[in-house]
């Protein structure tokens, strides 16, 4: 959304094409604290505003999941999951990822009121509370000690049998003193009582008893899942299948640009996501500029 804004301010006409909502995975957030100049808002309430904002620029948007993409040189064509094809001068893939989930029942029902991804975003909402976080990862580990600054409580549950992440980052994590640790333990369960998360069940990966783990809330970091396979042909894909792109935003394929999570980078807020937009949609501008319209 933020590229389609740049585009529009910049002259050209843009088309938004969302398979789900429009705002991503911001709108799952309730409670957004660490934009810059606004003290507290929901993630829905910043992607509605932001969407209004693009629409009376003039921006067009459309509900489809866009399932290929041709270079046809002077111009791209956009195939969508309605049967449609629609023709333009330069795209900005702003796929975003998915977090991987537990796959449990009631999961997602419990996202932003009891389950969540991001430390920085809802790390505040668990202030003086407990916590269990699942994973065992770099990222996991970030999330724990940032939490472990704010809650009473940090219970780590990492269904490997040790954690993976870097040496020193489980030192800093592991010697705080409200820093539990369990591994080889599997979340079978997550339990609730009118509506709010109040515990986890698990159970030993080698077999075992199981058993509760009381929690005011959940951190899942089990990891990001990209969906740019789609895109193989025009952007070249890294390692864990992100876009391998910089801060420019530019992909192997002129006219073609990867804005926001869905590309290599080191760090996934709202803040770096729409910079992306703003660059992306920037250099697309030039680009259709510099072709002719």
């Amino acid at each position: 959304m933020t590229a389609a804004l740049y585009a529009q301010r910049n002259g050209k006409t843009a088309l938004v094409l969302e398979k789900h909502g429009f705002g991503g995975q911001i709108t799952y957030s309730p409670k957004v604290e660490n934009w810059p100049g606004t003290a507290q808002m929901s993630g829905n309430e910043y992607a509605e505003a932001l969407l209004d904002q693009i629409m009376n620029q003039g921006a067009e948007v459309d509900l489809a999941e866009v399932t290929k993409i041709e270079d046809h040189g002077n111009f791209k064509r956009v195939y969508t999951d309605d049967g449609q094809a629609r023709d333009a001068k330069a795209v900005v893939i702003a796929t975003g990822v998915k977090h991987r989930m537990l796959g449990l029942p009631g999961e997602n029902e419990l996202v932003g009121e009891g389950i969540s991804f991001c430390a920085v975003c809802d790390g505040d909402f668990y202030t003086g509370k407990t916590v269990c976080v699942a994973g065992g990862g770099n990222s996991a580990l970030q999330e724990a000690i940032l939490l472990a600054g704010k809650c009473e409580k940090v219970i780590m549950l990492q269904d490997l049998p040790e954690f993976t992440g870097e040496k020193k980052l489980q030192e800093i994590l592991f010697a705080r003193p409200n820093v539990e640790k369990y591994t080889g333990v599997k979340i079978t369960a997550l339990n609730t009582e009118d509506g709010n998360l109040r515990s986890v069940t698990v159970e030993p990966q080698a077999g075992g008893e199981a058993r509760k783990v009381e929690c005011d809330g959940l951190f899942v970091a089990i990891g990001l899942i990209p969906e740019n396979e789609a895109f193989a042909e025009l952007a070249d894909l890294n390692t864990w299948g992100y876009f391998d792109s910089d801060e420019n935003c530019i992909t192997r394929t002129a006219g073609v640009y990867a804005a926001g999570d869905c590309r290599s980078k080191k760090v996934r807020q709202l803040t770096t996501a729409v910079a992306d937009g703003a660059a992306a949609a920037l250099a697309a501008c030039r680009y259709i500029d510099a072709c002719g319209e």
